[in-house]
């Protein structure tokens, strides 16, 4: 089924989309000290391009480990990304997520439109990866923290 949707997706919206991160990358880019921000908007436009099948999820979750995207400093960078081109780029897939619900068959395509508005706000820190290999990641992630010893006095 993603197949068909992403078929679909990409003819009515998602390539306009990918475009529209493809150029936030590019702009981002030229100041050569947005190249953090710029991959991450090359991450996205290929979510934005295809995004039934899968999903971003944060890398600590994904890796079992804190890396610099997702630290203090990731934090300050989805903090300035938001101010630079997360907003606009949130508002444009809130804008498709509304064109696409106005009609019964476009109500499947306005949901990844608000997951991508979501990513778009702090993408800093996420992967790209399967749905498979995203719920594997939450299962061993829930694992680690029923199988941690509690702490004294909790």
């Amino acid at each position: 089924m993603s197949p068909i949707l992403n078929l679909l997706w990409f003819l009515f919206g998602g390539l306009l989309m990918a475009i529209g991160w493809l150029l936030a990358a590019v702009i981002i880019a030229i100041t050569v000290i947005g190249l953090p921000w710029a991959r991450a908007c090359l991450n996205l436009a290929s979510l934005a391009l295809w995004p039934f099948g899968r999903e971003a999820v944060s890398r600590d979750l994904l890796y079992g480990k804190e890396d610099i995207g997702t630290s203090g400093l990731g934090v300050i960078g989805n903090v300035i990304w938001f101010v630079l081109a997360g907003a606009w780029l949130a508002l444009g897939h809130v804008f498709a997520a509304i064109f696409s619900a106005l009609t019964i068959i476009g109500i499947p395509f306005a949901v990844p439109h608000l997951k991508l508005a979501s990513i778009a706000l702090a993408p800093i820190g996420k992967a790209i990866v399967s749905k498979e290999v995203a719920e594997e990641a939450r299962k061993r992630h829930a694992s680690a923290r029923v199988d941690q010893p509690q702490a004294a006095g909790s």
